[in-house]
């Protein structure tokens, strides 16, 4: 008997009628993942439906990508947009590859960026920025299928588990545009202190409550 995860056994894993392939062992979509994921999609305040109206091109960034699942949900159901992936680990990009090509998503639409956070993407600015970024505490003690088998690195941040979520903050006023949006999925015991780096960079924040009634996702606007 093994703890690996039956996501890894099998291969792949439902994700808003995607299926999200996970050859290169990436984190593995969580449902709440996939829930504010679909209500990013709904949002009608989002500069997607805004640009839409406008038959305006969008430019949107999946950062800390991993599978790419939340970017190919939105390559997927938004016609208007050009979805780029950031995601740090090299091993991952033939992944998203896949669950673009696999899917039958538009390519031309897409592009995949290798490095750590925005550093690939120079001076470039973005209408939406979605990032399920690691939040884990070190000392936090995980089970068995998660802390022996998926990546530290999709995990772990530091300490207090924000020191991702700290860059974010601190970069995100030269990435987002004007009247953008970020979505920024958080530890529901540190989405206070993620709340409050986000306040002191002068964005509005709003937090979502997922499926299970828990403060999961910080949605930024200027």
């Amino acid at each position: 008997m093994t703890d690996e995860p039956e996501a890894y056994k099998l291969g792949w894993v439902p994700f808003l009628g995607l299926k999200i392939w996970l050859d290169s062992k990436p984190l593995i979509p969580r449902p709440e993942t996939e829930w504010w994921t679909e209500q990013l999609l709904h949002d009608t305040n989002t500069p997607i439906y805004r640009y839409a109206a406008e038959s305006q091109k969008c430019n949107v960034l999946d950062v800390c990508a991993g599978s790419g699942a939340i970017g190919c949900a939105i390559l997927k159901y938004v016609s208007n947009v050009k979805v780029y992936f950031g995601e740090i680990d090299q091993r991952h990009e033939a992944t998203i590859r896949k669950n673009i090509r696999e899917n039958g998503l538009d390519g031309s639409r897409a592009e995949i960026r290798i490095g750590n956070l925005f550093e690939p993407f120079g001076d470039m600015q973005f209408d939406v920025i979605a990032a399920n970024p690691p939040y884990v505490p070190e000392g936090r003690e995980l089970p068995k299928s998660v802390a022996d088998y998926e990546p530290a690195l999709a995990l772990r941040a530091g300490e207090d588990g924000l020191a991702v979520i700290r860059h974010i903050a601190a970069k995100l006023p030269q990435y987002l545009k004007p009247g953008g949006q970020a979505w920024i999925e958080c530890d529901i015991e540190n989405i206070d202190e993620a709340q409050r780096l986000f306040k002191a960079h002068g964005y509005h924040v709003k937090i979502l409550y997922d499926q299970y009634e828990r403060p999961r996702v910080i949605v930024l606007s200027s």
